[in-house]
């Protein structure tokens, strides 16, 4: 059975993604998200459950659908916090290089080894701009895109989620 956390980032990365519809299904149990104007929830708890599926049913399915209004007032804040410094750079014509995943930003390889780059820099697209580490796994970021780095949108450590902007480049 999934933790209400797992549940909350699955809901969580539905929601940012082009997906319409997501199914799990894992020892009996089953989740199905779809997207219409919200997420529709549906759980099926395992059939070693003593009491009738109903009644364990609808209390899974009103805890998960709670979830989305916290996750939005997380996001909410981060999104307002990462504007304020982006308002000040004319963004209309420079590419955002986004975290593929939710994990932990670090700007260089090793807290000895110097960052990957710096607001200045000339990067080409298979330039690694950056690490995130999920789940105990190390996924280096490329630019995706030649150009200069004009400014770095988090700080090194510091939690990110999928699709947030991490560098602001001025493409050649």
């Amino acid at each position: 059975m999934l933790k209400i956390q797992e549940i909350r980032e699955i809901i969580k990365l539905v929601d940012q993604s082009s997906v319409d519809e997501f199914s799990y299904e894992h020892e009996g149990s089953k989740i199905k998200l779809k997207k219409h104007n919200g997420v529709t929830v549906s759980g099926h708890a395992p059939q070693q459950v003593t009491q009738p599926v109903d009644e364990v049913k609808q209390p899974a399915v009103q805890a998960v659908q709670q979830a989305p209004a916290p996750v939005q007032a997380e996001a909410t804040p981060s999104a307002e916090t990462k504007e304020t410094p982006e308002t000040s750079v004319d963004d209309s014509n420079l590419h955002k290089i986004s975290s593929p995943m939710v994990g932990t930003f670090y700007a260089s390889s090793s807290p000895e080894a110097d960052v990957y780059v710096k607001t200045g820099d000339k990067v080409d697209e298979n330039s690694v701009v950056c690490i995130v580490e999920a789940m105990k796994l190390f996924n280096e970021i490329e630019a995706e895109v030649k150009g200069e780095i004009v400014e770095i949108l988090v700080k090194d450590g510091q939690l990110v989620e999928y699709g947030q902007p991490l560098f602001l480049v001025k493409p050649e």
